[in-house]
C-alpha cells in the first residue's frame, strides 16, 4: 500500500529538509491572494488580475502547507510575543493554518504582565481596540460613540489594526533571536491593515 508520507519535527531535524511553503501563503500565487481576517476569522481571496470579485477559498482550504507535508509548523511574529503551533497528524493544510492562528488569537486572553509589559501609549491602543471588536457588527461604532473597555484583552487586540493575514516567510535570523534556536517548520507571518 502506498501512502503519503508526513514528517514530524524530529525527521525534520534528522533529515535537515528544507520545505517548500504553498504559494498562497508566501503571497506569490498569480491568481489567489488569501484574505484572511484574524479578528473574523474570514477567508476568502482575490485574483490581483481581476480584483472585481472575491473568490472562495474552498478548493484551496485542503492543499498542504508546505511539502513536503509536515505534521507541525511553528508561526510567529514580530508584532506579538506568541508562537503559534499549527499540529495536524495527516500534514498540516492551508485550513489548519489559518483556523489555529484564528484560535489562537481569539481564544487566548493577554495574561496582565504581558499586558503591562506595552508602553502606556499602547495599552491605550489595545484597550480601544478591544472595546472595538468586542461590539456586534464590528464596525464603524467606535466612531460615534465609546464604548466601555473590557477587562481583559485577547491577543488578536495586541495587534491592533494589523488584522490581516499577508503572507509566511522564512527569517532563521530572527527565529534564533526570538526563540534561540532555528527550524525547517518555523515561519514568521506578516501582517497588515
Amino acid at each position: 500500500m502506498c501512502g503519503v508520507l508526513f514528517l514530524t519535527d524530529v525527521h525534520l531535524y534528522l533529515l535537515g529538509t528544507d520545505l517548500q511553503l504553498n504559494p498562497i501563503l508566501q503571497g506569490a500565487n498569480p491568481s489567489f491572494h488569501l484574505l484572511f481576517n484574524l479578528v473574523s476569522g474570514s477567508t476568502s481571496g482575490f485574483n490581483p488580475e481581476a480584483r472585481d470579485r472575491d473568490l472562495s477559498f474552498t478548493s484551496e482550504k485542503d492543499q498542504p502547507a508546505t511539502l513536503p507535508r509536515v505534521t507541525d509548523l511553528i508561526i510567529i511574529t514580530e508584532l506579538s510575543p506568541w508562537c503559534t503551533i499549527v499540529h495536524n497528524d495527516r500534514g498540516v493544510t492551508l485550513s489548519d493554518v489559518c483556523t489555529t492562528i484564528w484560535k489562537d488569537y481569539t481564544d487566548n486572553y493577554i495574561t496582565e504582565q504581558e499586558f503591562n509589559s506595552l508602553p502606556p501609549r499602547l495599552q491605550e491602543q489595545v484597550k480601544r481596540v478591544a472595546a472595538n471588536n468586542q461590539q456586534p457588527g464590528n464596525n464603524w461604532a467606535m466612531y460615534y460613540n465609546t464604548p466601555a473597555p473590557p477587562n481583559r484583552y485577547k491577543r488578536v487586540d495586541w495587534l491592533r489594526d494589523k488584522i490581516y493575514f499577508d503572507w509566511l516567510v522564512k527569517k532563521d535570523t530572527y527565529s534564533i533571536s526570538r526563540l534561540g534556536f532555528k527550524a525547517p517548520n518555523i515561519f514568521v507571518m506578516n501582517l497588515c491593515s
